[in-house]
């Protein structure tokens, strides 16, 4: 039987700071001028066809960050800039352009002395005017972090990176065809998973029920939590009656069930669902900490979901934290289709928490022209395994 954790009670007190490693940190002055970065393009190709609410993925456009710096040649940041179409606020058509203006407005800016991942990234659009990029700023905090600590793939979290702790995960069955659905949550549970993450709001509602109901019936609550996402595909009028259907299945939580934007709507549903809600999408364009607050205080809901890339970075999802805990509201984190580079920075924000619940950080596997990584999946966790190294190589050989 597995443990069933409360939802609101399963981390560490947070405040928490980011980590730098003070050997690893040379002292500079207030500018370092010798700094200089690479912006690079790259297609993470899908081991399969990706089904969600808002279609099929086969591919994703990223860009990575790679910062060097000429006194210290075999030191290298990297970070990842991963925005998704349909989802994130940044403009795609423009947004390697906007990037790139950023980064040469950012590159004279960089002061090891001074924080500023916690404290620039809300002053861009108050007094430089910079649109809120949020893909763009977690990519640069996290460049900037690995190359403080020694360019090692230590970003926040040098246990995890020694491979001192696990962090438990759930397994992620995408939208498919009904058979192959129910063929993937058994091979989750194969896998060692207790708790499984279905997406729904793609296939029919009737279908969808019954494979849910079929799954539970397979695989009792007493073995396996099952967690929905929705991403926000159903309408306020019909999402009550579904969330109703669902409740007799002991359904963990369900992520968004309507699309973000209807705050007054979303609070009814977080009063008097049977399943507890955790908003999502509602999360992005807030990086102001009153614009969290009201959200949080409007809605009220039981759960927040935090994605670094649509958030703004490890400190802005540190100010969510902080919030929701001081609020009574549980939370968890989840990557958003980044590669083993985005991955690896999500997976150490988690785990300095030292999570009691799984988090959503089980991508490592979806593509096959991931960088190897040191990142391992095993028996419902993820952890880095330092017998494994990172390999660059054809990032930067194009």
């Amino acid at each position: 039987m597995i443990d069933q954790p409360d939802l609101k009670m399963g981390f560490r007190p947070s405040g928490k700071q980011l980590w730098i490693d003070p050997q690893k940190t040379p002292v500079f002055g207030f500018i370092c001028p010798m700094f200089s970065f690479e912006i690079i393009p790259y297609t993470l190709i899908f081991n399969f066809e990706a089904g969600t609410s808002r279609g099929i993925l086969t591919e994703k456009k990223t860009w990575f960050i790679r910062l060097t710096h000429s006194e210290f040649p075999d030191r290298e940041g990297w970070g990842e800039c991963g925005p998704l179409p349909g989802l994130s606020p940044e403009n795609l058509t423009s947004f390697e352009k906007d990037l790139s203006e950023l980064s040469s407005w950012l590159m004279p800016r960089l002061n090891v002395e001074h924080r500023i991942w916690e404290n620039l990234s809300p002053r861009w659009m108050e007094e430089w005017q910079f649109p809120w990029l949020p893909s763009a700023w977690f990519g640069w905090e996290t460049a900037w972090l690995d190359w403080l600590n020694g360019g090692r793939g230590i970003i926040c979290d040098p246990v995890f990176h020694a491979g001192h702790w696990r962090t438990p995960i759930n397994g992620l069955v995408w939208m498919n065809p009904r058979q192959t659905m129910e063929a993937q949550a058994q091979e989750k549970r194969a896998e060692g998973f207790d708790t499984i993450k279905f997406k729904v709001g793609a296939l029919d509602w009737q279908q969808e029920l019954d494979m849910l109901r079929e799954i539970r019936s397979q695989m009792p609550s007493s073995d396996i939590r099952i967690r929905l996402d929705a991403n926000g595909a159903w309408r306020p009028d019909e999402a009550m009656s579904k969330l109703e259907e669902l409740s007799v299945l002991d359904i963990e939580s369900i992520e968004q069930p309507i699309s973000s934007g209807q705050e007054l709507a979303m609070k009814e549903l977080c009063l008097s669902s049977p399943i507890p809600i955790a908003l999502d999408e509602e999360l992005i364009g807030k990086p102001l900490d009153r614009q969290k607050f009201s959200l949080l205080e409007t809605v009220e809901p039981p759960l927040i979901v935090l994605k670094p890339t649509l958030v703004g970075g490890l400190g802005q999802c540190n100010q969510w934290i902080k919030m929701a805990e001081e609020m009574g509201i549980g939370w968890w984190i989840t990557s958003m289709l980044e590669s083993n580079i985005g991955l690896n920075a999500v997976s150490q924000l988690a785990s300095q928490y030292h999570p009691l619940i799984p988090q959503g950080l089980g991508t490592g596997k979806i593509y096959r022209n991931n960088p190897p990584s040191p990142l391992t999946v095993a028996d419902g966790f993820i952890f880095s395994d330092p017998s494994k190294s990172w390999d660059f190589s054809a990032l930067k050989n194009g």
